[in-house]
């Protein structure tokens, strides 16, 4: 069986090991265009490009690969079945009825809920007890086409988007390489989405990763664990932006103004909010490294009483 793969992140390479590591002929790789990262803005490449570089496997990185030479690279592939995950672009009806076997997504949700491109971050940030990996059929619709394979796993308390993303890539690269076996024994069974069902997850914004207001305790963690630890919560000290981590829901409701920091303590400091509080372990001011608010304290970058919040 000839697998074209499509996907970007770190989150996706592991599942391209998964194909290069079974009975399958990997003819190529597409990922989106290196990107300038650092202060020196040099060009890097994406994880899923050193992985296929590693294994001497073709990489081809259009703007497009729905029409022009990126199709065209594709078409003389002639790829069986073509495997997505984070790849970054929509497919067009051109390529999705390029593939015999079609084209297949695997996604970090239980579909038809959390359609879209930041779907582990949006759960978190909702406050969701459980998500899963949803491998389906690719359509011309956003994340909507009918379900070969899905399984659940819990989100724990403690869980953000570092563990919580490395738990989903573990489960979803299992799941590809059932899947796969499934499909080379013709043993997919797809089952439509229940359409009416179907919530979105949109691209992440700037916007997004700012607390304004430190209203509802548990709001305010869920945002902070949805973005730890990248790119992290940003939040307003006096004319500095720093960053938030390590979050937990404070059991005790203490005395103090919404976003003050009431405490702070060798394991975490407290910051009251308007309705409960919040325990935040890890704090970055600009251009330093991640430390405790303990350290931060005996820094002098932080005190008891220091009011957190607003633009």
């Amino acid at each position: 069986m000839k697998v074209v793969f499509m996907g970007t992140p770190e989150f996706a390479a592991e599942h391209l090991k998964v194909l290069l590591k079974g009975p399958w002929d990997v003819v190529g790789v597409f990922s989106q265009p290196d990107k300038a990262k650092g202060r020196g803005r040099k060009l890097s490449p994406t994880p899923v490009k050193l992985v296929a570089y590693d294994n001497k496997i073709p990489v081809f990185q259009p703007k497009s690969v729905n029409k022009g030479e990126g199709f065209e690279i594709l078409n003389s592939l002639s790829p069986d079945v073509i495997i997505t995950v984070a790849y970054g672009k929509l497919l067009k009806k051109s390529v999705i009825e390029l593939p015999p076997l079609g084209c297949y997504n695997v996604h970090a949700s239980l579909l038809p809920k959390y359609r879209g491109a930041a779907p582990i971050q949006r759960a978190l940030e909702a406050g969701e007890l459980k998500t899963g990996i949803t491998i389906f059929k690719i359509d011309e619709g956003m994340d909507s086409g009918p379900i070969a394979m899905a399984k659940e796993i819990e989100i724990l308390p403690e869980d953000n988007f570092g563990t919580l993303s490395d738990k989903l890539c573990q489960l979803g690269c299992e799941m590809l390489k059932e899947f796969m076996f499934d499909l080379s024994n013709e043993k997919v069974v797809l089952i439509p989405q229940n359409h009416e069902l179907a919530t979105y997850a949109p691209k992440i914004s700037k916007e997004d990763t700012i607390i304004t207001d430190f209203d509802d305790a548990q709001r305010v963690y869920n945002k902070i664990r949805a973005y730890d630890p990248v790119p992290g919560i940003s939040v307003r000290l006096g004319a500095k932006m720093i960053k938030l981590y390590g979050a937990l829901p404070e059991s005790r409701e203490p005395e103090g103004k919404p976003g003050e920091i009431v405490s702070i303590g060798k394991k975490h400091m407290i910051v009251r909010c308007r309705k409960g509080a919040v325990r935040i372990s890890g704090v970055q001011f600009p251009g330093k490294k991640r430390i405790s608010p303990w350290q931060a304290r005996a820094g002098r970058l932080i005190e008891e009483g220091l009011i957190l919040g607003g633009r």
